[in-house]
């Protein structure tokens, strides 16, 4: 019986020792830490959201399990390290994600800058054709206006290009596209109405 006592007790002193000696994978958890950072740097969160999201679900998972290391007598990293690999890859994920959408962003941009233009370009013409007449004035007027503000609005999302705020520029472009658009239907109403 007193062999197996001591038997006993040199395990769990084994277990101490080794449980003390358990450190965390520093390494690994600096890694996917910068990952992580990089991602946001490279624009994950306007570019790749889902990606993004993932990689800080990720490094939330990791400090939870290091959180609940730091309460236990007996710790182990292995989980930890585990995680820390997979928040690294989903924060490299993130990165790569967000160079491409960043790339599909700034060809959405451009070419709704171009259709933009064009609009503005069409609805100019046809504001120059519309028919003049007793109280028309005050319309033609206001819809200059509007191509005035479209027109500003392109340089706007123009100048955001230019910027890299892709997603702006997209949204700058959209609005004025809309604003001529609906200047050249109101035109073409009135044209059409005039013919009768």
């Amino acid at each position: 019986m007193r062999v197996r006592f001591g038997f006993l007790i040199l395990v769990l002193g084994l277990a101490v020792t080794v449980g003390g000696c358990a450190t965390p994978p520093t390494a690994d958890i600096e890694a996917a830490k910068t990952a992580i950072t990089n991602a946001g740097t490279a624009g994950a969160g306007e570019y790749a959201a889902a990606s993004f999201t993932a990689a800080q679900d990720a490094q939330a998972a990791l400090d939870a399990e290091l959180k609940a290391q730091e309460g236990k007598s007996f710790k182990s990293f292995d989980k930890a390290k585990a995680l820390a690999v997979a928040a690294k890859a989903a924060g490299e994920k993130a990165t790569t994600d967000a160079a491409a959408g960043k790339e599909k962003a700034k060809a959405d941009a451009t070419l709704a800058i171009a259709d933009a233009k064009t609009a503005l370009t069409e609805a100019q013409a046809l504001l120059d054709k519309a028919p003049k007449g007793k109280g028309s004035a005050a319309d033609i007027a206001a819809m200059k206006t509007d191509l005035t503000t479209a027109a500003t609005t392109i340089s706007e999302a123009k100048a955001a290009l230019g910027n890299v705020k892709y997603l702006d520029a997209k949204v700058k472009a959209e609005s004025a596209k809309n604003a001529a658009t609906t200047v050249k239907t109101a035109v073409e109403a009135a044209m059409a109405a005039k013919k009768k």
